[in-house]
């Protein structure tokens, strides 16, 4: 009898730009300034979104919203990282994504205001719809994939998730089936440290979420610092080249946090530490790259207050389109259901019919 070595494993974590905005040139992805400023510009304008969606629902002209706040990084770098025919999943926390998309900002705000319209994505763009439910969408990517590798596509897909979807099983068969079919796909998780009142702690045993991908036979998978937007590019560039060359599915964890509540029904004050969240806040993802761009004279202070003034009047015009559209009737609540609209169902329409007539009179 004897013991011996089948495999080893090691998990590898990529960092570039630090916190005091220095960058390891060596790992630098190749970008341009523009490709640089864009990234900046993208990060500020997820923020504006962000901030006012939380005060719209404030105000009662939102729904329930999930901030971005301290995840700008990890949302603009990875968007960025796509190709025109790649496919992108999202789970609830990328409206940046939509945003990098160049998706119409009226219509993010509409479907967060409840309005499904707000979710009926353009032929040009190839992204799903936001996903409420978690980690079912993984399966929707590996379905997806699974179609790209059938008709011979050169493309690839990415699944966005969070920390508290790698305890549930459907992001497992989702890893199991993309290994063992060997599929285009690259999982994104945004591992921001809090499945609401979770702690990855409790969640998991392992140091890290990235060597879950061992298990299922993943070649590649890593850790990279959410915080840091061009370590995030360069992990998902090359992870969706490999996919889009049948080199199999990817894993990246983006060590990253969440300084805004888990959404806006939640409050953070209640599970954790307002100190460990002020710790975060110093290695907030767009003023390390502000620093980045200041050193290289990328940025200065009259280049920012354009940017905000052009940032601010987006948002402002998005919010006055959104509150200005038509409501959507109550019938498509069943017109769009199927395709041919079942007897039941058209005995409900009638019935809701009626009686919001019956309110009127």
């Amino acid at each position: 009898m004897s013991k011996k070595t089948i495999e080893k494993f090691t998990v590898e974590r990529l960092e570039i730009l630090g916190v005091t905005g220095k960058a390891d040139i060596k790992l630098m992805p190749r970008l341009s300034k523009e490709q640089i400023k864009s990234m900046y510009e993208l990060m500020l304008l997820t923020r504006a979104f962000d901030d006012k969606s939380v005060n719209l629902q404030r105000q009662g002209r939102l729904l329930t919203y999930a901030p971005m706040l301290g995840q700008e990084a990890t949302i603009i770098g990875s968007a960025l990282a796509h190709q025109q025919d790649d496919w992108i999943v999202p789970c609830f926390r990328e409206s940046g994504v939509f945003l990098a998309l160049s998706y119409p900002m009226e219509m993010l705000y509409q479907y967060w205001g409840g309005d499904e319209r707000g979710m009926k994505i353009p032929e040009s763009i190839n992204i799903l719809p936001v996903a409420i439910p978690v980690a079912t969408q993984a399966l929707h990517a590996v379905g997806i994939a699974y179609a790209l590798k059938y008709r011979k596509k050169k493309a690839a897909v990415s699944v966005y998730f969070g920390d508290g979807a790698t305890s549930e099983g459907d992001f497992h068969e989702a890893m199991n089936f993309a290994s063992v079919l060997d599929l285009p796909v690259v999982f994104v998780c945004q591992n921001n440290q809090w499945a609401i009142s979770m702690p990855v702690k409790k969640q998991t045993a392992s140091k890290t979420l990235a060597q879950k991908a061992i298990a299922y036979g993943f070649k590649n998978y890593l850790q990279v610092d959410g915080n840091d937007i061009f370590a995030v590019y360069k992990a998902v560039s090359e992870s969706l080249d490999m996919a889009r060359k049948g080199k199999g599915p990817s894993f990246i964890e983006c060590h990253t946090y969440r300084m805004a509540n888990h959404t806006t029904a939640d409050d953070y004050k209640k599970y954790r530490p307002e100190s460990e969240v002020q710790e975060w806040k110093k290695k907030d993802p767009i003023i390390r790259l502000q620093r980045y761009m200041k050193s290289k004279k990328l940025w200065n202070e009259s280049y920012e207050k354009e940017l905000q003034e052009r940032i601010a009047k987006q948002v402002e015009d998005a919010v006055q389109k959104y509150e200005s559209t038509s409501p959507a009737e109550p019938e498509d609540i069943f017109r769009f259901m199927y395709s041919d609209m079942p007897s039941e169902l058209r005995k409900q329409m009638k019935e809701m019919q009626e009686h919001l007539k019956a309110r009127e009179e």
